[in-house]
């Protein structure tokens, strides 16, 4: 009896226990067949940014190529739901179980709730293993069975915990299509340069990294000029590669040691929403709804300034056009234009975030509403409200010599050196069509401090 492994955000083969599982449950049935299945919202996929779009395509692409091209694509939208796809292609297969990695974001979950009543419905069992994580979240609790709120405990427990080997692909079984594909879906929008996804790009990335900057990871991770990031949270993202398969290969050692922990964020912050599923878009910090934030036309107008990277302030432009012409922002640099928007133009998180999840080719549900809520102050071990980020020296501390500026904002071009981060104390320094700063951030950090004042629990 044939078996069905619906992909989700695991798009790999190597490294997939919950893969795995499906393929010896067909062997044990006797027919060793297994149907890959991918299910797309078209409505949803032409919604997204040109390079999500193409992020996505290209790595369908290369999941298909890895199967011989026997991946089986159905679409959905308005007039058929995921649950029905999914039982759809499971009755024209036969099959009596689905698998799929259990996902643990509110999303997913109502995806796979879904998906499991209407499989129910036709005596098919949607059998969930694994997860997107190296441990799974709700694994790492307090000793009274609470979840953690701060990361230092977390990450000593969540790496006292461990994780398995990474596995290899089970092997005898064949792919089959027991229903006509669909194809990948057809971008709509254009890409500003070729995209690369997939299995087999995420582990190049992987050794690339760990040859070109791994080791001194703890110096250079927060030089937005550098190239000095790991580039596998797109892939991270898709499932491209599980984070088993990275941390398998980590050493003791300063940079191997940092890189652990960052990777270990993204895990607290699925944990975290694991176990507060309102946090995907409100506050974790209830009283930060309490704050006044503005709103109305020059709000927006603000708003809009912030997405196009038209601020006045280079730090914050050069992030926000890299992520408009990449799909990508420097990690440093989305803490930088977080805090702007937050604390120096006054506008809500979510508002933020929304623009990410539209733009980030390594869109995350879990790291982007928790790493927004860590700057706006609000969220779980957060930054606190009061720390707001200078725009200016935060660009001569990580983009020393203005480089990361001027390859995103050739108005700048001309301005050599350190100058590039405050062009309005120079002559020309707007001469090329460079707006000038849209608000002056030491009153507006002034501002922000009122605000706090006025909901702090204790105020007398």
């Amino acid at each position: 009896m044939a078996r069905v492994f619906w992909f989700r955000r695991d798009l790999r083969l190597q490294d997939n226990i919950a893969l795995n599982t499906a393929i010896h449950g067909a062997k044990q049935d006797g027919d060793a067949q297994v149907c890959g299945l991918y299910v797309v919202n078209t409505d949803d996929f032409h919604a997204l940014s040109g390079i999500r779009q193409w992020s996505l395509y290209e790595s369908l692409d290369s999941l298909g190529a890895s199967m011989d091209r026997k991946l089986t694509i159905q679409h959905y939208g308005k007039t058929l739901g995921i649950g029905e796809a999914v039982a759809k292609v499971a009755s024209a297969a036969g099959a009596k179980t689905v698998h799929a990695t259990r996902a643990f974001d509110p999303a997913g979950i109502a995806e796979q709730n879904a998906v499991g009543l209407a499989l129910k419905e036709i005596g098919v069992f949607l059998q969930l293993d694994d997860s997107y994580y190296a441990v799974a979240p709700g694994t790492v609790q307090k000793p009274d069975g609470t979840p953690y709120r701060v990361y230092t405990p977390f990450f000593n427990n969540w790496f006292k915990a461990g994780w398995s080997a990474p596995v290899a692909l089970a092997e005898g079984f064949e792919w089959f299509e027991p229903i006509q594909c669909h194809g990948k879906p057809d971008p709509s929008k254009a890409a500003p340069f070729k995209v690369k996804a997939g299995e087999a790009f995420a582990l190049r990335t992987w050794k690339r990294f760990q040859d070109r900057a791994l080791f001194n990871y703890d110096e250079l991770r927060n030089r937005a000029d550098l190239s000095g990031t790991s580039h596998l949270s797109h892939a991270l993202a898709f499932g491209e590669i599980h984070p088993r398969t990275i941390l398998a290969e980590l050493a003791d050692s300063a940079g191997h040691n940092v890189y652990r922990k960052e990777i270990a964020w993204r895990e607290f912050y699925a944990d975290v929403l694991w176990h507060n599923q309102h946090t995907a878009h409100d506050y974790y910090e209830p009283r930060f709804k309490r704050m006044r934030y503005d709103t109305g036309s020059e709000a927006e107008a603000k708003l809009s300034s912030w997405q196009q990277g038209k601020t006045g302030f280079p730090m914050v432009d050069a992030g926000m056009r890299q992520l408009l012409t990449t799909g990508w922002m420097h990690n440093r640099v989305r803490m930088i234009v977080a805090s702007f928007l937050v604390k120096d133009l006054h506008l809500e998180w979510q508002q933020g975030a929304a623009w990410f999840e539209a733009n980030l080719s390594d869109f995350d549900p879990a790291s982007n509403a928790h790493g927004w809520q860590w700057t706006a102050g609000c969220g779980t071990d957060a930054s606190p409200y009061y720390r707001v980020f200078n725009p200016v020296m935060q660009g001569y501390k990580f983009d020393p010599d203005g480089n990361y500026v001027r390859n995103y904002i050739p108005e700048l071009s001309h301005i050599e050196g350190k100058a590039v981060h405050e062009p309005w104390l120079l002559v020309d320094g707007l001469a090329k069509g460079y707006p000038a700063p849209i608000v002056d951030h030491s009153k507006e950090r002034e501002e922000s401090l009122r605000r706090l004042e006025e909901i702090k629990v204790h105020k007398a």
